[in-house]
């Protein structure tokens, strides 16, 4: 019974973080050698998903492609969180390109997206992230010099390293604005690199196929960002001071 418990929670488990791992973890029961079989059933499924989810309207962001579009970290492409709609991809590549028009080797960073199927299925840890038309990127960082970092983020998966500002927020004994004051220290000391971020935002609020753009009121304000596309996400969600949320 408890073993039964236990592949039912690593099931639930994989299937939150990638979608895919679940099925590949419940079939890998089947086979003698079961920790082999789920690498290649997992793998399988991963590569299959590439070639089916364009049939349900969705296509991967491309892991391996070196442009002005790159996927932060190969945890999002191993756990099949980057998948979003033509139309979003389209608007992804065409602002990329046009930063790195104005700044040469500008990488903007993508981190998480969608999984490859089913409109609703959550994208934990997010509110959102269920459909394919939302995304996340990371901020652009230069050193102390000032001087742009290209491919460079603060954290290992970009996220969590938050710009420090004021808060409207009131202090709440429950809440999902986490502030994760303990990893603070252990992220690099970059800063943001203000123009590039600018002209980021400011690009995707002029394009008609964005809808939403998530920056918390410290950095609207310190970046001079002024917008109705650009919104507070509310004391209610996690803090997008560490990351840029877009949507179509």
């Amino acid at each position: 019974m408890l073993r039964l418990v236990f592949h039912c929670c690593i099931i639930v488990l994989l299937t939150a973080l990638t979608q895919l791992g679940g099925l590949a973890w419940g079939l890998s029961r089947l086979f003698r050698r079961p920790l082999l079989a789920f690498a290649g059933l997992y793998l399988g499924l991963a590569v299959l998903a590439v070639w089916v989810a364009p049939i349900t309207g969705r296509t991967a962001l491309s892991c391996f492609e070196r442009g002005p579009l790159q996927v932060q970290s190969w945890f999002y492409c191993a756990t099949n969180r980057t998948y979003v709609t033509p139309k979003l991809k389209a608007l992804l590549q065409d602002v990329a390109a046009e930063v790195e028009a104005d700044h040469p080797d500008t990488q903007t960073l993508v981190l998480d997206a969608g999984f490859p199927f089913f409109a609703g299925f959550p994208l934990l840890p997010h509110l959102s992230h269920d459909d394919g038309e939302k995304v996340d990127l990371a901020f652009y960082y230069a050193n102390a010099a000032r001087r742009y970092l290209p491919g460079q983020t603060r954290s290992p998966i970009g996220y969590f390293a938050f710009e420090q500002g004021a808060s409207s927020c009131p202090d709440q004994w429950v809440r999902l604005r986490w502030d994760l004051a303990w990893l603070q220290p252990l992220w690099k000391t970059y800063g943001l690199e203000p123009d590039r971020n600018r002209l980021l935002i400011e690009t995707l609020e002029r394009d008609p196929r964005s809808g939403k753009i998530f920056v918390e009121p410290h950095l609207q304000q310190s970046l001079g960002l002024h917008s109705a596309k650009i919104r507070f996400q509310g004391c209610r969600a996690a803090r997008h001071d560490d990351h840029i949320h877009l949507q179509l």
